[in-house]
Parts: structure tokens; sequence; C-alpha cells
């Protein structure tokens, strides 16, 4: 019942948004810009991670993110924009309310499950609140952390501050971020993609300003490096942004004309043309034709060879630890590089042999347990072999934040209501009170059915 009652309550909030604007009509929207940045800013965390995780070389990395610095760049933060409507329409805002709410009711009622909770939380819940050991869970905040501490110890670490530098780029800290570039820079560190990178690092932590200690770092790109994109691309914007716009066209054009006609990258140096052509009140001028394609039909192939390196490596992994089985670090890494291949059953038995060596290591279980639950669909049973494992688990840490949680999750689906209720209510107990996590257990507790 007080879960009907709720049902009811938004989704006539929700009918209510709908018919309101409708009603009076619809105020401007921010234009699409807006919400990019946050999209972009997400992107470029996700790059620098595979950077630390080696799923991307360096040069690689350099390109992604040169494409999606260069989106967020030419994008604008500032909301603005037009009408949808200009004016009321009562007829379709009733139409709208009354469909919205008589299909979502009736898809709901067919697939929902209402005392479930939604699957996917379990991993971002195990990720969250798991105290993984020896780094076995990459955690980029905790990653920085141990990298900061190291350095603190050896502060003349080259490779390291580059390291830090790149964590603290994911995490969007570009302070933190340019100042350890600038350190690794110091030590050595001054090949022309590192120089690029604290360049970078500099101009997203001036809001897109291209600032003299950035302009001075890509003009030393160019020096080691004369066909550089990312130093080139950013020099012409310096150009644009003191007011020298014809000198920063003919550069975007130049470089336009370097890179291939399909590259990312032409879109923002359209955009940057453009934008100078109007503030000099010129005609904007057609982008060259750029050279062949050869990066897109090279990559099928690159990646082809990259996969099979991998597959080659880890197959050696495996053929190793056949002749050294108590090497408990190379079957964790077989277990890891085998969930990355997609290859759940190979993972598990990797992590199985690890647990083999260190029976009362909880991470280790949890780990596996990771790798059979992150491809299931939402509000999916455990395998019988998770469950399994689950409640070896248990047996070992009951009161473990993330086993507690997937005991709650079997119970469910076991049809044992009052076991998950009391599963849920002592993890609730052995969580932060204003946490997110908390809250998040909350609700579904208050999912769960009453007697």
């Amino acid at each position: 019942m007080l879960f009907t009652l709720l049902f009811t309550v938004l989704a006539l909030a929700a009918a209510t948004c709908v018919c309101i604007p409708l009603l009076r009509g619809v105020p401007s929207t921010p234009e699409r810009q807006w919400f990019d940045r946050a999209v972009y800013r997400d992107q470029l965390r996700e790059v620098e991670q595979d950077l630390l995780r080696s799923v991307l070389t360096p040069e690689e990395a350099q390109s992604a993110r040169l494409d999606i610095q260069r989106r967020l760049l030419t994008t604008d933060a500032r909301p603005g924009g037009t009408n949808m409507w200009s004016g009321r329409n009562p007829v379709a805002a009733i139409t709208i309310a009354l469909f919205t709410l008589g299909v979502s009711t009736a898809i709901y009622w067919h697939l929902g499950a209402p005392s479930l909770p939604d699957a996917p939380y379990a991993a971002r819940f195990a990720r969250q609140t798991r105290t993984g050991q020896g780094g076995q869970h990459f955690d980029i905040q905790a990653a920085a952390t141990r990298l900061e501490q190291n350095l603190k110890a050896d502060p003349s670490s080259a490779r390291g501050w580059l390291l830090y530098a790149r964590a603290e780029s994911m995490l969007g800290d570009w302070q933190k971020a340019s100042d350890a570039y600038h350190h690794a820079i110091d030590l050595g560190e001054k090949s022309p993609d590192v120089l690029a990178g604290y360049g970078e690092t500099l101009v997203l932590g001036s809001d897109g300003i291209v600032s003299p200690a950035a302009h001075a770092a890509f003009e030393q790109v160019l020096a080691g490096d004369a066909k550089n994109r990312v130093a080139r691309y950013y020099l012409a914007r310096a150009d644009a942004q003191a007011g020298e716009e014809q000198k920063a066209i003919n550069e975007w054009l130049s470089l336009a004309a370097d890179i291939p006609d399909d590259s990312p990258m032409r879109e923002a140096i359209e955009r940057g043309v453009a934008e100078a052509a109007k503030a000099a009140g010129v005609e904007t001028p057609a982008l060259p034709k750029g050279v062949a394609s050869e990066p897109n039909r090279s990559q099928p192939r690159m990646n082809a060879s990259r996969e099979a390196m991998i597959r080659n490596m880890v197959a050696q992994l495996a053929a190793r630890l056949q002749s050294q089985p108590d090497d408990l670090d190379g079957w964790l890494q077989l277990g890891r590089s085998y969930a990355v291949l997609g290859e759940t059953e190979k993972s598990v038995d990797a992590y199985a042999e690890a647990a083999r060596l260190r029976p009362n290591d909880v991470s280790i279980k949890l780990q596996a347990l990771d790798v059979m639950v992150a491809g299931l669909p939402a509000n999916a049973a455990l395998p019988p072999r998770a469950a399994a494992l689950l409640h070896q688990a248990a047996a070992i840490a009951p009161n473990q934040p993330e086993v507690l949680w997937y005991l709650g999750v079997d119970a469910i689906h076991a049809g044992r209501m009052e076991d998950a209720r009391q599963d849920w209510t002592k993890l609730l107990s052995e969580l932060p009170g204003d946490g997110q996590e908390a809250k998040l257990v909350k609700q579904a507790l208050d999912a769960l059915p009453r007697k």
C-alpha cells in the first residue's frame, strides 16, 4: 500500500512537470554546450584512468585527450537558448499527461519489481566500500593518495610525479596536476607529450585561457616536434585570444590540412576559425582538405594486433603459473587480465587459485564475485557459483559491507525478505549515517515489502 501511494505521488509529480511548461510556455533552455562540458570532463578522467591502468599507451592517451579537450574548450559554459514553444497548449498537456501515466503504469506493472534493488548499485557499492589489499582494486583517488605518499618519501622520482600528474588530471584537480607536471619536467621528463600534457592542464585550469606558462610549454613542444597537433592548436587559440584573429585562422587552416578529413579535431578547428572570423569581421573560410584517413584504415589492424599481443602476454602468464602455482600475485594478475578480456570463467578460476593460497582473504573472493556479477542484467539472481562464493566470504567476514549487501540481494531472490531486511539493516549500521551509500541502502530497505 505504501509503495502504491508513493508510486502514485511520483507519477503525478512527473505528469505535473510535463504539463506546467505546456500550460504556461517554456522558458529558455540551456544550449547543448552547457551540458557537454560535464560529459567531456568525465571522458578526460576515463582516458587518464586507462593510461594509469596501461590500457592506453601515452601516445594513444594523448590523441584521445586532445580530441576530448578540443570539444571541451570550444563549448560555452554559459546557459542560453530559445524557447521550444512560444505559447500555451492545454490540449497537448492533458494528452501527454494521460498517455505518460497510462503507458508508464502498464509497463511498470508488467515488467517492474518494486521489492528488488537495482543490480548496478551493487557494483558501485562494492567499489566504494571495499578496502582491497595491495592495490588490487583500481580506485583513482586511492591511487593518487598512494602516489602522493610515495612522493613525500621519494620526491626525486620523475616517473612518480608524472603518474601523480595524470591521476590528479583524471580527478579534475588541475592545480595539483599542473604542479606535479612541473616537478616531473624539472626532474627531466621533458618529452613533447609530457610538455603538452602540462600545457593542457594549465589551459584547463584557466577555463580555456592559454596562459603565458602554457604558451611557453607549447613552444617547447614545437621545438622538439614541429608537427605536434596539440601545441599547434593551442598556440593558434592563444593568438585568437590575443586579438590576432587572422594569424589564428591561418594557423588553424594549416593544421586542418595536416590531419585526416574525418578527425574529430577538425570540428574544434572549424569552430575556432568561425569564432575568429566573426571577431575579425571577415568571411569564414572553408577548411582545406585533410590528409588521407590512414589512421582509420589502420586502426582495426592496430587494435587486432594490440589484442593479440595482450592475449599472448596473458597466455604466457598462465603458462608460467602452471610451473609456479604458488605465485599469489601472478594468479591475481591473471584473474584481472581475464576479466579485462571478458573471459569470466577463466578469471574466476584464476581467483580461485589465489584464494587457495590465501583462503581467509575475503577481498580475493569478492574480486571474483565482482567479475561474476559485472555482466548480469538488473534484478538478475546470483549464479550458483557466485552465491556459493558469497557464503564463503560471509563465513570469513560476516560484517563486511559488500558481503552484507550481496546477502540481501541473494535473500530477496530466494524469497526471504526478512533476511534481506536484517542484512541491510546491519549494513546500514556499518555505514556513515550522512553518506551517499547509507542513503541508497535506506532506499533499498524502504522498498522491501512489509508483512
